[in-house]
């Protein structure tokens, strides 16, 4: 039987354990997936449409926005669920090569536990029993491993899925933000000026609350509210340019 494990040994295995925890809840996929899927709604439709309001048809708008917005929401979704799947896959690799090497050079894998256990001031005469207890049970080795040498969290079957709803309807969430004034406001200038004013209120908005989400301090949240509507402001505006360049050009509109 291997010895137990000292208490101020188990202190610091718990905290490691709980920085761990922290660590992937903070970095949750699921709110990454609906930051992007949300930023890149708010942005590439009201490009769009604030490019499409330079030739002057207002059905031309609506009609381009909303076949943007579902081939938008459709490429994110897909996007994200091809990106996890990946993900799976890479999991599942690494911790294929984590049970070759625990099985077939205990050795080497035990020199990396020690040298892990080490940064948070656990000796080596301490770690010694622990090591004894990972040998004695190979997977809780395996999975000790791929938490703290390779830092991967085993995703769920069904995370493919979630992600990619998730992702695609922020982005569609996002993008009808834009293209709303002009189903309910007659004159295109007058909605092209109510999507713009919509669209930088929601952009300063999520800009605001995407920061405070990463724990930033109140002057860093309102430099990244600006951050984000700068972004936002010069994409519609590069793209209104170029397209109003476009059609005097070529007298699309006309």
């Amino acid at each position: 039987m291997s010895e137990p494990v000292q208490p101020e040994t188990q202190r610091l295995l718990d905290a490691a354990a709980l920085q761990g925890l922290e660590r992937h809840t903070i970095r949750s996929g699921f709110i990454r997936d609906a930051i992007i899927g949300l930023a890149d709604g708010l942005t590439v439709p009201f490009a769009v449409t604030a490019s499409l309001s330079s030739i002057g048809s207002t059905k031309l708008v609506i009609l381009g926005g909303l076949a943007e917005l579902f081939a938008g929401s459709i490429s994110m979704g897909l996007g994200a669920f091809l990106a996890t799947v990946t993900d799976a896959r890479h999991f599942q690799v690494e911790e294929a090569r984590e049970q070759r090497q625990v099985t077939g050079n205990p050795h080497l894998e035990g020199e990396i536990l020690i040298d892990i256990f080490t940064q948070y001031g656990i000796s080596r005469e301490e770690i010694l029993p622990i090591l004894q207890s990972f040998r004695q049970n190979p997977e809780s080795w395996v999975k000790f491993m791929m938490d703290f040498e390779v830092k991967l969290e085993r995703p769920s079957r069904s995370r493919p899925w979630i992600s990619a709803f998730i992702m695609g309807m922020a982005y569609f969430v996002g993008g009808l933000i834009p293209l709303f004034p002009y189903f309910v406001i007659g004159g295109i200038s007058t909605a092209l000026v109510a999507s713009v004013g919509a669209t930088a209120v929601m952009l300063s908005i999520f800009g605001y609350i995407k920061s405070v989400a990463t724990g930033v301090g109140q002057y860093s949240a309102f430099y990244g509210s600006l951050e984000t509507l700068l972004i936002g402001a010069v994409a519609a505006g590069a793209s209104y340019s170029i397209v109003r360049a476009v059609n005097d050009w070529f007298g699309i509109g006309k």
